[in-house]
């Protein structure tokens, strides 16, 4: 297993915050041996867990151009008709994400294409499943589109506790599917916008697996 190349400075200020805390606590404290291996112990598990969120699993994932892969772990929380307003601007089928701070935050391409339009919105930080977070959270909206003329949006969405969304996509980029497009920290939501025409495949309630999972199939 790697860790993301984003944690790499977290991790570091981390690992020094706490054992110079722990130190100064063990000076201060050096009678309670106990205390002293409570303290510890807290720090380890919570490097523990900052090492844990910037994992990046060995994942063969599935190749398809018939299929829209999913863009990232999580749990799907919406699957509806909507109107995309920022780019189409017409119905699309909207499928949300919803990435807990447990799941892997490297968000994929779901489909191979052209990088037709990026976009970063600076804004609020609702809750990730707030209905408004789609249009008023920080987020960064990326269309692909095929060389057919389909074409989808996905918008990394950051939440309540995730302030820094990264993604590396640019205009004119070839896009290839289960490839990485981004990466969000900590609690967050990817959504996808489809054609009407496209076949669902996940449902509610569901956990998506990034790269394996297939969404839906054109």
């Amino acid at each position: 297993m790697k860790l993301h190349k984003e944690g790499q400075t977290l991790i570091i200020s981390f690992f020094v915050a706490l054992l110079s805390l722990n130190l100064l606590l063990g000076y201060l404290i050096n009678e309670l041996l106990f205390l002293k291996i409570f303290l510890g112990t807290i720090s380890f598990v919570f490097w523990g867990f900052i090492l844990w969120f910037f994992r990046i699993p060995k994942r063969d994932v599935i190749l398809d151009e018939n299929a829209i892969m999913s863009p990232a772990d999580g749990k799907v929380v919406v699957i509806e008709e909507t109107e995309e307003t920022e780019f189409f601007k017409d119905k699309r089928i909207q499928v949300s994400i919803f990435m807990s701070p447990l799941n892997v935050h490297s968000n994929l391409y779901p489909i191979s294409g052209n990088v037709a339009y990026t976009k970063y919105h600076p804004g609020k930080y609702l809750v990730a499943w707030h209905p408004k977070s789609s249009t008023d959270n920080e987020r960064s909206t990326v269309v692909v589109e095929l060389k057919q003329g389909k074409s989808v949006l996905m918008r990394q969405i950051a939440g309540a506790v995730a302030r820094r969304i990264r993604t590396y996509s640019e205009v004119g980029h070839e896009a290839k599917q289960c490839s990485e497009m981004g990466f969000i920290k900590f609690g967050s939501r990817v959504d996808l916008f489809l054609p009407l025409d496209a076949n669902i495949k996940v449902d509610l309630e569901q956990k998506s697996i990034a790269g394996k999972t297939i969404i839906a199939t054109w």
